[in-house]
């Protein structure tokens, strides 16, 4: 009799499996197997509590009745699913799905999917973590009250097709702050003073007049070119030079918000794209001995014992005791309620160096895994040493200062290998004549603060407590994928209907986007996950004033959508037709909405007719018609050309293949971004073509 170990990811599942042997077999849920319905509010409220109605989804029965099955003939079932909150609900609703107590199945975590790691979290198993279940419960709860009941508010007074979330809206109210900040910014104007000292030593004019020369204190060109005619006129000698030395020490290693702001300003990457890779990177997916990094999802900075010790005899062997500071180097996370029982991000192996990497990972997962590595790698070496140099060089009125670097040592730096180049000053002394080559004064405007970017972003939700690392990447995805937010030059540009959302908010929900209120939010989740504070409880106390609003809202909240007159009056009940904008462009709507329900899209009727085109193959519903490609204002799908007679209707192009499963329909070709697949509706099955 085999044992079972249950993760959530079938890369995960296939790495595991290799380091077993035939005791064990290793499935994975593909997620979460059980969750709110999509369709209807699925939270009861009685007698002031609340009970979730969890239900498996239809994609996720097959694989709940294959985990069923091999349950019954296990001798041990395990639950070895990630180990943050969304890993502990996870493993709690698989072992509800297949009529397992939760608490009486032994939980297996680990940090990384290495061989070792396997083995020692089987050896020391632990119970089902109830706290943190009811802590991500909560979230979960949170945010379908928010979502369900918010979102046809949003619908009904603004625009259809909008929705509100408890941390996007957050988040959005952040952008949009930003934006207002921009608008409203007056550029000042403001003159800098240079010269150029022979040879080449380039200096800025520090005092004039005995006046402490501010970057804002030449305001003109006048006052900039009495300044220049003055000082052309002086003779120039050194009156100090100031040298000292600077250490910088080396950066923590990564956690999950820092190596998104890194890959998206070193990389180019989004955070979608950073975690994306990163989860494949762990699940050791494109190797060969197991996970290539630690868990990807932290706000900690640990690091465990043997991987510091590793580090400590990677520098000296490869870089020499001189890199090696006396002690390890330890670091503390600033993030709000981090989990510090997790571990920071690194490499599993250090012997799997950037090098070999990319020779055998995606060039893109290369490019993450050395980012991953070396930062690593130099957190725990010695800090780089630099001499810096200031010259003062004075005239009778005015004193500039030229300014050298040369780097003694590079410490940490040796990893990285890209040291700014050293700006080494000739040998001067006190009193040498400094003769001028040039003088000149150049027009600046202060500039507007800068928008966000995706890693900036991430930087300050963090900062702010909003969120955890599970939910930085998803949100701004959520935000752009509904044109909230748009992303133009990796700047994040809000839209007009963030605007008016915004504003919405503000005036009549204010906790929803009030960074301190949802802050604070996550302090409460965390005291829950940490059994100090009653889920039931935090849920009430939110509920039934945000309920209130939510009343009030419907009756005095003005509506906000613009509707203009056509002068042309409604087919079905006579009363004049107004143009609205939807949330898939303008269209034609009856005024005496909602009683009256008659609309038309516009689109449609201002766009030229497209010519019918068949792709070649008879109905696989009717056999008579051809299949035909039409458009809505959802986009292209296919249907029949014997319609109204043959309803056939597929979003995806169907293929005159019989599914070779199930026997029982025509498979239809999906391009995704892994390539084009032939897929059956009926069973799932699936084969790559291209």
């Amino acid at each position: 009799m085999k044992n079972l170990i249950i993760v959530e990811s079938p890369a995960k599942a296939k790495t595991i499996k290799k380091f077993l042997g035939n005791d064990y077999e290793v499935i994975a849920s593909k997620g979460h197997i059980r969750d709110l319905p999509k369709t209807t509010f699925g939270i009861k409220i009685e007698d002031d509590k609340f009970v979730p109605e969890y239900r498996v989804s239809v994609d996720h029965s097959k694989v709940v009745k294959e985990i069923k099955d091999l349950a019954k003939k296990a001798e041990q079932v395990y639950l070895a699913t990630d180990e943050d909150r969304e890993g502990e609900a996870i493993a709690y609703h698989i072992a509800v799905a297949i009529g397992k107590e939760p608490e009486s199945l032994p939980r297996i975590v680990f940090h990384e999917i290495t061989k070792n790691a396997i083995q020692e979290a089987l050896k020391n198993p632990r119970k089902l973590d109830s706290a943190s279940v009811n802590a991500q419960q909560t979230r979960r709860l949170l945010d379908r009250i928010v979502g369900y009941k918010l979102s046809p508010l949003l619908n009904q007074k603004i625009q259809k097709g909008l929705s509100a979330g408890r941390v996007q809206s957050s988040a959005l109210k952040i952008i949009v702050d930003k934006e207002r900040e921009i608008q409203a910014f007056v550029p000042v104007e403001y003159h800098s003073i240079d010269a150029i000292f022979k040879k080449d030593l380039e200096a800025e004019l520090v005092k004039f007049e005995s006046k402490k020369m501010d970057k804002l204190c030449v305001k003109t060109a006048d006052e900039a070119a009495k300044i220049v005619q003055a000082v052309k006129s002086e003779k120039f000698s050194i009156k100090e030079i100031e040298s000292k030395e600077r250490k910088t020490n080396p950066t923590p290693p990564f956690m999950t918000s820092t190596l998104q702001q890194s890959a998206s300003s070193a990389l180019g990457f989004s955070p979608k794209k950073t975690m994306m890779l990163a989860q494949s990177l762990y699940e050791g997916v494109n190797t060969h001995e197991g996970g290539a990094i630690t868990y990807m999802r932290t706000d900690s900075l640990n690091i465990a014992k043997e991987a510091l010790e590793s580090a400590r005899e990677h520098i000296k062997v490869n870089f020499g005791e001189k890199y090696l500071p006396k002690s390890p180097n330890f670091y503390a996370t600033k993030s709000k309620g981090a989990q510090e029982a997790h571990e920071a991000i690194r490499p599993t192996n250090l012997a799997f160096t950037p090098q070999i990497a990319a020779k055998t990972l995606p060039k893109d997962e290369a490019k993450l895994y050395t980012l991953i590595y070396n930062r690593f790698l130099a957190s725990q070496m010695t800090p780089s040493v630099s001499l810096l140099q200031n010259v003062f060089v004075a005239g009778e009125k005015s004193e500039f200062k030229i300014s050298g670097r040369k780097v003694t040592f590079d410490g940490f730096y040796r990893v990285y290998g890209d040291l700014d180049k050293d700006k080494i000053l000739p040998n001067l002394k006190v009193g040498d004549e400094m003769l001028v080559q040039s003088i000149k004064s150049e027009q600046h405007f202060t500039e507007p603060p800068a928008r966000y970017s995706e890693a900036s972003l991430v930087k300050k939700l963090e900062s702010l407590g909003i969120g955890r690392p599970s939910t930085y990447a998803p949100t701004i995805s959520l935000l752009t994928a509904r044109k909230y937010v748009n992303l133009e030059k990796k700047q994040l540009i809000p839209t007009e209907i963030a605007f008016k959302i915004t504003e919405m908010l503000e005036q009549n929900f204010q906790n929803i986007v009030d960074s301190e209120f949802t802050s604070k939010m996550e302090e409460k989740l965390d005291h829950i996950a940490e059994d100090k504070a009653d889920w039931q409880e935090i849920l009430l106390n939110f509920y039934h004033p945000f309920m209130e609003k939510i009343a009030k809202g419907k009756t005095d909240i003005k509506s906000q959508k613009v509707a203009i007159p056509t002068g042309e009056m409604c087919p079905e009940c006579g009363k004049e037709l107004v143009k609205r904008k939807g949330r898939f462009g303008e269209f034609i709507a009856c005024s005496g909405f909602p009683k009256c329900k008659y609309s038309r899209n516009l689109k449609n009727e201002e766009a030229p007719k497209k010519e019918i085109k068949t792709i070649g193959i008879k109905c696989p519903k009717c056999g008579v018609g051809e299949i035909v490609e039409r458009f809505s204002r959802r986009g292209k799908f296919y249907g029949c050309s014997a319609y109204p007679k043959c309803d056939f209707v597929s979003n995806y192009e169907p293929t005159e293949k019989i599914c070779p499963e199930c026997k029982n329909s025509h498979l239809v070709k999906k391009e995704l971004k892994k390539g084009t697949f032939l897929e059956c509706p009926a069973c799932k099955f699936k084969e790559q073509i291209d």
